[in-house]
């Protein structure tokens, strides 16, 4: 059973190690556990607009790029302060949703902040994403993809940036959401040399997490019942092997908070502390 469908099955028997407050928020986490990942993702991350669109991105530029992975080409989307210097990066992993406009707003705020960002769209290793407007096409793609073949095209995105002449190559991270999150999480086992790594309400990979170097960053919120319980779980394995893990829960909050136009899941507050919080993290 892939551990990005169901996470760790096991998890639940991790919730008795402290944190009661925790335990009563996510005291369904065993029915949410079940749920399949697919199905959960286009039902509780819809289409998104990413933060608000406040950014001031007057500074930055933006272009469509493709690189290879293995006999793929992999089509995304960069975006880079204006001007001639070596910068931070980060690899921008969408949700299940695909690479929605949503997206490339979030790869120019960053941009804003000072990173070079880029977004693969990774449905583009089995689909012509060139006009796919509906995240429904987007998702049907994404679904065909072996979990490992994500995880390779996000691999061959570190090496794109690794020879991006704006990138300094000892500082790229990785950000994901929901679908993304884990695969941000396995760029961590996979990459040793990634700087950081955030995971947005993601599954934590079962294998792996003792080969981790970079500090990881996790931000959980109450209503994704599944996800939350790695919360826990994933604070005790990471503690045991020694790993650098922080994370942040966010009660009364629904997974796609962070998106301004996703309806009653937005949530400005918790949406304006975790980019304040994933920006520190980012920087430091």
């Amino acid at each position: 059973m892939q551990d990005e469908i169901f996470g760790k099955m096991d998890l639940v028997c991790g919730l008795g190690i402290g944190r009661r407050e925790l335990l009563k928020s996510i005291a369904g986490v065993a029915g949410g556990v079940m749920a399949a990942h697919l199905l959960f993702e286009s039902n509780a991350l819809g289409a998104p607009s990413m933060f608000s669109q406040t950014a001031q991105t007057d500074n930055v530029d933006t272009e469509n790029v493709t690189y290879p992975s293995g006999v793929y080409t992999i089509q995304a989307y960069l975006a880079k302060p204006k001007g001639e210097a070596k910068h931070p990066a980060i690899i921008l992993i969408h949700d299940l949703r695909g690479l929605t406009d949503s997206f490339k707003t979030a790869a120019r705020k960053f941009a804003a902040e000072g990173f070079v960002v880029l977004a693969p769209n990774l449905a583009s290793r089995v689909a012509d994403t060139t006009n796919m407007t509906s995240a429904e096409a987007a998702t049907a793609a994404i679904s065909q993809i072996q979990p490992s073949a994500s995880v390779d095209d996000l691999k061959a995105g570190y090496a794109f940036l690794e020879k991006y002449p704006d990138v300094d190559p000892a500082k790229i991270s990785s950000v994901g959401f929901g679908w993304g999150g884990w695969r941000s999480f396995m760029l961590a086992t996979a990459i040793p040399t990634l700087y950081r790594s955030v995971v947005f309400y993601g599954v934590t990979p079962i294998n792996g997490l003792e080969n981790i170097h970079a500090p990881v960053l996790a931000h959980y919120v109450q209503y994704d019942f599944r996800t939350a319980g790695n919360a826990i779980y994933t604070e005790k394995e990471m503690k045991q092997l020694g790993k650098k893990f922080t994370y942040h829960y966010y009660p009364d909050v629904n997974g796609n908070f962070l998106f301004s136009d996703a309806g009653p899941r937005y949530n400005a507050a918790a949406a304006d502390l975790a980019w304040t919080r994933t920006l520190e993290f980012l920087k430091s």
